[in-house]
């Protein structure tokens, strides 16, 4: 691994509602990872998993944790640190009566950049994230997106070097969130490494390195995208007539995923079977064997968001 920039070892975080609370709430349970420079690494999890806090903790916007947290091999929370790192916070609140303009450069000089310095700069980054026209308008006057596009752009504008990103596409447009993985592709080239949380797991396959998925404050799998998603293959089965005893038929051949009776008045219905490349054969010799016309066979991709279905499932189980 390159340099390391980011360390956590045996992290736990117990939020406790009052001084006769002695067990509490563990948000964090003995969370341990590392991200290399120039990585961009997708946080996944359901709500409730710790991610914002995780995220916070090493942000030093939580206290109170156990175990070790450090961001460019210092104590997470260190004022020098922050100076080298920028943030979007899920569902922020900038100063409203501002304009997008003033608050950028408002950030930028609280994180150490002088103002002729981000002057030169802001007008790139409004110009990257789309909002180089509405740059000179109150922030009360921007939709979601917009803000959300203001609030990217302020966490890039001073030159971090990391970079925490909690949920940066949420309300934002195909086409802006076009222009964010552009963004993080081009950033990562340049060496800046990249904390992303976000429930828009396609988005997170598109960009990530290497994945961690939490659950409970846990973490429950960790890898590449592509070995989270490495498994056998998924296939759609368009049949004709339907069998409600597909799954028993298929029993021991793969695994069916779905099933998906015909409509009133027909006689076609589909499943989806994962299965390995062997065992395509059997399946189709089985449904031939019980009369059953195959009329498609679609091969499908398993997904980080297949994966991720998957990995809580069986944490639930």
């Amino acid at each position: 691994m390159s340099e390391i920039i980011l360390r956590v070892e045996n992290l736990e975080k117990t939020y406790k509602k009052g001084l006769f609370d002695r067990k509490g709430h563990k948000a964090i349970d003995g969370v341990s990872l590392e991200v290399g420079r120039g990585t961009v690494f997708g946080l996944l999890g359901p709500n409730g998993a710790g991610k914002t806090t995780l995220i916070k903790v090493l942000l030093g916007l939580v206290r109170g944790h156990r175990g070790v947290a450090e961001i460019f091999g210092q104590p997470a929370g260190k004022p020098l640190p922050r100076e080298r790192i920028g943030y979007l916070p899920e569902a922020h609140r900038l100063p409203s009566y501002l304009t997008g303009w003033e608050v950028m450069r408002l950030f930028g000089q609280q994180c150490g950049r002088s103002k002729a310095w981000l002057d030169e700069r802001i007008p790139m980054w409004l110009g990257r994230v789309g909002m180089a026209k509405d740059a000179h308008r109150k922030l009360r006057e921007y939709s979601k997106g917009m803000q959300q596009r203001i609030g990217l752009a302020q966490a890039l504008v001073h030159d971090p070097e990391l970079l925490f990103l909690d949920e940066p596409t949420d309300g934002v447009d195909p086409v802006g969130r076009k222009a964010i993985r552009e963004i993080v592709q081009e950033l990562k080239e340049k060496g800046t490494t990249i904390f992303v949380n976000s429930h828009l797991l396609a988005e997170v396959e598109q960009v990530s390195d290497r994945v961690v998925i939490m659950k409970d404050g846990k973490i429950v799998s960790e890898g590449t995208v592509a070995e989270l998603t490495a498994s056998a293959s998924s296939y759609r089965f368009d049949i004709d007539p339907h069998r409600e005893d597909v799954a028993s038929l298929l029993d021991g051949v793969g695994r069916i995923l779905s099933v998906t009776p015909p409509g009133d008045g027909a006689t076609r219905g589909s499943f989806a079977l994962e299965a390995e490349e062997t065992e395509l054969d059997h399946a189709i010799d089985r449904l031939r064997a019980a009369g059953i016309g195959i009329r498609a066979v679609e091969r499908r991709k398993r997904s980080l968001e297949d994966a991720f279905i998957d990995v809580v499932r069986e944490d639930r189980q």
